[in-house]
């Protein structure tokens, strides 16, 4: 393993607990959070709520685990695309401003997912111990990763509305 592996691989997994967490955040209280999705434009927010949750906690155990990372990877993208253009534009650049954080950390973890799924789950991943490593990495990897920009519009136009303030 080279230092880019090593590095990578951290990258993956850190993603990944990220992603869980989030994913155990709107999972502890899925009325509260479909409460909130609700207030910010979200049609049938319970539903919403579910798949958030879900969908975040499969996109972090698909990361942490190195399992169809370019997959897992793309889900990143289209949660953070989503939060980017529904939540944190409204706010401007940091993270500080409020109610509503700016958009650097969605950003920055979208590169990130972006970065991993073009480089690869790495040696240290199930991706590799099942031969799919060379397979979901290079280009393939960074044009699934970027499909997650597609998915997110699909949510947008289909399910948000900016809500009047």
């Amino acid at each position: 393993m080279d230092p880019t592996d090593l590095v990578m691989t951290v990258a993956r997994v850190w993603v990944g607990v990220v992603m869980l967490a989030h994913g155990l955040n709107h999972a502890r209280s899925l009325d509260g959070t479909a409460s909130w999705f609700a207030k910010k434009g979200f049609r049938f927010a319970p539903v919403q709520a579910r798949v958030s949750a879900y969908g975040e906690l499969a996109i972090g155990a698909s990361l942490v685990a190195g399992l169809l990372t370019a997959v897992g990877a793309m889900g990143v993208v289209a949660v953070t695309t989503v939060a980017f253009w529904s939540i944190h534009r409204f706010a401007g650049f940091f993270v500080f401003r409020r109610p509503d954080e700016g958009y650097e950390f969605v950003v920055t973890l979208a590169l990130a997912a972006i970065a991993v799924s073009t480089h690869g789950a790495g040696p240290w991943s199930v991706d590799a111990l099942l031969g799919l490593e060379d397979r979901l990495n290079g280009w393939t990897g960074l044009l699934v990763a970027l499909s997650g920009i597609g998915l997110a519009a699909v949510q947008l136009v289909s399910f948000w509305r900016r809500p009047s303030d």
